[in-house]
């Protein structure tokens, strides 16, 4: 029981303040706040300062590799244009020069095909002449071999007529029958 009699008067003394608040009580917690107050300026200078610089520093190093991935893509964007442009321009160029190619093409197939059709023509004339001239030379074939049969006629109608009136007579009659027509051909 003189533990519950130590316990009531304890009690019994805390409550003559509302809620506890005495001079020393006050006056720790004016310490304790004054003392949080002096650590908070401490740890700002000491941790806060340099964590500030650093996301400082991390913030502006992040918004320089922004801009300069910016400067990059336009850069990019740009380069991209002006090779597009030169795609253009290299198909246009190869397409003028295709066209060309096919038109000289063209020029050169109508200059081989009238080269040709000048040399047939003239492989068909030269043709036409040496028929021409074939036929000449059979025709005095021809006369030649008549001739030479006439002779020969004549000179076995002489060998068995010796009178040369008759033979004189043959060969002029064989002659006015082929000479005529035949040396006019």
């Amino acid at each position: 029981m003189p533990l519950f009699n130590v316990l009531l008067t304890t009690a019994a003394q805390e409550t003559e303040y509302l809620f506890g608040l005495d001079a020393q009580l006050l006056f720790s917690t004016a310490v304790t706040a004054i003392n949080i107050f002096i650590l908070f300026v401490l740890l700002s200078y000491l941790l806060f300062d340099p964590a500030r610089e650093l996301l400082k520093k991390r913030a502006d190093k992040i918004t320089k590799e922004r801009e300069t991935a910016k400067q990059a893509k336009e850069e990019g964007i740009a380069l991209k244009e002006e090779y597009e442009t030169k795609l253009r321009e290299i198909d246009r160029e190869a397409e003028a020069i295709l066209s060309e190619t096919r038109k000289k093409a063209l020029k050169k197939e109508e200059q081989i095909l009238s080269e040709a059709k000048e040399e047939a023509a003239r492989i068909i004339e030269r043709a036409n002449n040496e028929a021409v001239l074939e036929r000449k030379r059979a025709m005095d074939e021809v006369k030649t071999e008549m001739i030479q049969i006439a002779s020969i006629m004549a000179g076995k109608v002489v060998a068995a007529n010796i009178n040369t009136a008759v033979s004189d007579a043959l060969v002029e009659e064989t002659l006015n029958g082929i000479g005529d027509s035949t040396w006019l051909s």
